[in-house]
């Protein structure tokens, strides 16, 4: 891990709680003003940053709610609530119609066989991603990334409409760039971001970026020529919702053992079920995020804060195993605990929902039951997520007024 990605995201808890500490009293009018300024590197004091944290869940959406609502009345906070919520909408919308993830998928395979057979593509995405492009504000934002595993939100716009519409490139591939060294890269916040940049998410509107908004939002550091001035809609199939998977309940009888992954990391959810586990492994699959290799701070990140969640929790997962990537190793230590059930957090559509259930399925052959346990946040707003954001938005007070005091994590 490079020394500017260490000391920008220690991936710890402690530091996600010290990160949001600063944050809380700028939550409400500063953050509603400022949040769509990108200052670049070291300047994003403006916005929480606190993403890569979420994503991982070294803090859940709950805590950080209550502690900007300790501070702020709903309606002052309203601009960082809305921002919270839109993390739980992604998820609960690709939860309902997890074809699209797989459409996304095999579309990323057909750009990378593209970039194989044409080497006009394979100059023109090699330019693209090591921010070679000549367009100044855009090549600062690839280089930013790779060396720093973060942009600010309005630059990740503006970034995806360059890749779509000026540079013309598979947006694909533009998505798989950003899972490779985001920090906070999530199948889907990334996926749907990215689609909605193309005017695929919500069919027919598209998002174009324009070097006056870049001026204004960028502090006038950057005015870039030669964009694109009209951004047609990408076309694609609709994918069919589904009903939300049952949540998985706990057999408090059976000898039980913990699996944590790289989805959430406050396992205090999973221990008030299983107070006594026989042990505890990891599954990791962050190199799962892309068929390409992935950036070695994503995995220097997600192996320090499992380092991190086994430390702090150690007198309660019972005896420890280390992470493992195949499933099939995951397998054998299951059956070596002497658990009849593994129980784990639930994993949205990605990697680990997919490791997942391979993993099931060689266990329910040894007669032992995989519990996938979904937090209340997640139960409570992903049913709302059928739609549009807007009316999603419109259940925000609601899903605000059933939070309740949280216990440990």
């Amino acid at each position: 891990m490079t020394q500017s990605i260490a000391t920008d995201f220690p991936a710890t808890r402690t530091a996600a709680l010290e990160r949001l500490s600063r944050f809380v009293p700028h939550a409400g009018a500063d953050y509603a003003r400022m949040r769509n300024h990108d200052f670049g590197a070291g300047g994003h004091r403006h916005v929480s940053t606190l993403s890569p944290y979420l994503r991982h869940r070294l803090l859940t959406e709950a805590e950080v709610l209550e502690a900007v609502l300790g501070r702020h009345s709903p309606q002052a906070a309203e601009k960082f609530v809305q921002e919270v919520y839109w993390r739980s909408y992604w998820k609960g919308w690709l939860e309902q119609r997890p074809a699209v993830w797989e459409m996304y998928r095999s579309g990323l395979t057909a750009a990378l066989d593209q970039v194989q057979t044409q080497s006009g593509l394979r100059r023109a995405w090699a330019d693209a991603c090591g921010g070679q492009t000549g367009i100044d504000a855009f090549d600062h934002w690839a280089q930013e990334l790779r060396q720093r595993g973060y942009l600010h939100n309005h630059a990740r716009m503006w970034f995806a409409s360059i890749w779509i519409f000026t540079l013309r490139l598979p947006w694909e591939l533009g998505a798989d760039f950003f899972m490779r060294h985001l920090l906070d890269g999530d199948p889907a916040s990334n996926t749907l971001g990215w689609r909605w940049v193309a005017g695929l998410q919500t069919r027919g509107k598209t998002y174009l970026a324009r070097p006056d908004n870049i001026e204004t939002y960028t502090g006038g550091r950057f005015r870039p020529k030669g964009l694109a001035t009209v951004a047609i809609p990408l076309d694609g199939p609709e994918a069919p919702r589904i009903a939300l998977p049952s949540v998985g309940q706990v057999d408090r009888d059976l000898p039980t053992a913990l699996l944590l992954h790289d989805d959430d990391l406050s396992p205090g959810y999973l221990c008030d079920q299983v107070p006594a586990p026989l042990g505890t492994s990891f599954l990791s699959t962050v190199t799962e995020r892309s068929p390409l290799h992935v950036a070695p701070h994503l995995e220097s990140f997600v192996s320090d804060a499992m380092v991190d969640v086994a430390t702090r929790w150690k007198d309660r997962l019972g005896e420890l195993s280390p992470p493992k990537q195949q499933v099939e190793a995951l397998a054998l230590w299951a059956h070596e605990t002497g658990a009849r059930q593994i129980v784990t957090p639930y994993a949205p559509v990605g990697p680990n929902a997919r490791a997942l259930d391979a993993l099931e399925r060689h266990l329910t052959h040894d007669g032992i039951r995989l519990v996938r346990l979904r937090r209340a946040h997640d139960s409570a707003a992903w049913p709302h997520a059928t739609h549009g954001f807007f009316k999603f938005k419109d259940k925000i007070p609601a899903l605000l007024g059933a939070l309740k005091g949280i216990g440990p994590v």
